[in-house]
């Protein structure tokens, strides 16, 4: 091969690669840890199967009563706050307007949010239902 591309042992005038030797074998034997069979595990008494899991059930058990059961009663709370919707009652919206309800439908409410100024908003943008008498405070 002539060029730039040659090779360093196949330069005219050197001496060829030096072969591999008991050394290098060494080094490469040091580096990579041997894989070896491992003997069958042994057999754990009555009851290990469940031992294993337990671990997993109790975290379920946690996440359970931490996460799922609040979360349940929160939407069970607010399904019933927007069915026990009626005209004339203050609420929020999930965007924070204050305002009455003056005209309801089965998707849809009107809010009044000042005198003669009338939005319309899903039922279940209503994030809260605020006691009679609020709004005159604010």
């Amino acid at each position: 091969m002539t060029g730039f591309f040659r090779r360093p042992r196949d330069r005219p005038g050197r001496a060829s690669a030096r072969p591999i030797t008991e050394d290098v074998y060494v080094l490469f034997d040091s580096m990579i840890t041997p894989a070896y069979a491992q003997a069958a595990a042994p057999a754990t008494g009555p009851g290990g199967d469940l031992m294993a899991f337990l671990p997993m059930i109790a975290i379920f058990i946690v996440f359970y009563f931490l996460l799922i059961r609040p979360q349940q009663k929160r939407a069970k709370e607010t399904r019933s706050m927007l069915s026990a919707l009626q005209k004339g009652d203050e609420v929020v919206t999930a965007g924070g307007i204050v305002g009455r309800v003056s005209k309801l439908g089965d998707q849809y409410a009107v809010i009044e949010i000042a005198n003669g100024i009338e939005i319309n908003v899903q039922r279940s943008a209503v994030a809260q239902l605020l006691p009679k008498g609020t709004i005159k405070t604010l």
